[in-house]
């Protein structure tokens, strides 16, 4: 009982810390679902060249979608004429990073990782989208027009916005913005947001504060130990951002949590199934290696960006801790909570 008690002590912090960055993210969410006409997104994107793959690589950093809900979004960009090359930056852009999981990585880690982890999701995706764009027609899969149906959290297409919808009141526009924000889109996240908070507070109180120091204290060996739990793991962008903080005030350098942060979202069992389908395996494989690759590089860099800059990233997690007793915040929290559970309570 004190196990479980201390538990969900650790794990209400964490979502009190950081419940008003959530509300900023998903409020700019709304706004951008309301101002960013897709329609224009997939115009830009059928050329089969380097400039379709940085748009695509562009476009995919803001997006506010789940790890899986990219899965549709991407499929529809690919039918309406998107080169397959931006397809898969778009397969990787999207999920590593967001809005929201911009404001949540500002809450929980530092300024200096909010600053990384869109650089570095924009760059693996990049190159992703570059290799899989140079793979011979010969080695392609023939079954593009195989089903989309996917064992993930939505399954839906997310609705585009159209020309007229971008005719009507400003005031209209973004009241439908913040509904897509707070319904489907935290019905996607909110789920395997709370499941994230509920991991970093189990790690935050049975993990020893010395753990990473003491057993995986080799720079490499905690990257590639990370890589290898990220890649098979289905984490959202938003989720995976408490786990990684709680794993850095146990030791683990800011690179190895880049690295998490980086594979986890972009690599699970869904996308890897529709990458495989539409692309072939070829690509599969050139999918994989090139998120792999870039992790690694991103993460011993970070940890280089670090050490050259003398910063340290557990004070800026630890200093967050004195704002859970703030009433406004623990309030935010409640109504956080209340919104999730009817969100996923409607689904």
């Amino acid at each position: 009982m004190d196990i479980m008690v201390g538990i969900i002590r650790e794990s209400w912090e964490i979502l009190v810390e950081s419940s008003p960055y959530v509300f900023f993210g998903f409020f700019a969410a709304g706004l951008l679902k309301a101002y960013l006409p897709e329609h224009l997104v997939a115009k830009h994107l059928g050329e089969d060249n380097a400039t379709s793959v940085l748009k695509a690589s562009l476009f995919g950093i803001p997006l506010p979608l789940c790890s899986c809900g990219v899965i549709p979004a991407a499929i529809a960009l690919r039918k309406q004429g998107a080169s397959k090359g931006a397809t898969a930056a778009f397969l990787v852009s999207v999920p590593e990073t967001g809005v929201d999981s911009a404001a949540i990585t500002w809450a929980l880690l530092d300024p200096m990782m909010t600053i990384l982890r869109p650089i570095t999701a924009f760059l693996t995706a990049t190159l992703t989208g570059l290799l899989v764009n140079i793979i011979p027609e010969s080695l392609q899969s023939a079954a593009e027009s195989g089903s989309n149906d996917t064992s993930c959290c939505c399954q839906k297409e997310t609705a585009e916005v159209s020309p007229s919808q971008l005719k009507k009141p400003h005031l209209q526009r973004i009241y439908h913005g913040l509904v897509y924000a707070f319904g489907d889109l935290l019905g996607d996240i909110g789920k395997w947001l709370l499941i994230g908070i509920c991991a970093a507070g189990f790690i935050a109180y049975l993990v020893p504060g010395d753990f990473f120091i003491r057993y995986m204290d080799n720079e490499f060996l905690s990257l590639v130990i990370m890589l290898g739990v990220g890649i098979p793991l289905y984490i959202c962008a938003s989720a995976s951002t408490p786990v990684a903080a709680a794993l850095v005030l146990k030791g683990l350098s800011p690179g190895a949590a880049l690295v998490f942060l980086l594979a986890g979202p972009a690599t699970n069992a869904a996308t890897m199934t529709i990458v495989a389908r539409y692309f072939g395996k070829y690509a599969l494989l050139v999918y994989l290696f090139s998120i792999a690759l870039c992790s690694l590089f991103f993460g011993w860099l970070t940890n280089r960006i670090y050490t050259w800059l003398d910063l340290d990233i557990t004070e800026w997690v630890s200093d967050l801790g004195h704002v859970t007793d703030s009433v406004f915040m623990q309030g935010l929290a409640v109504v956080l909570l209340l919104l999730i559970v009817k969100s996923i309570y409607s689904k």
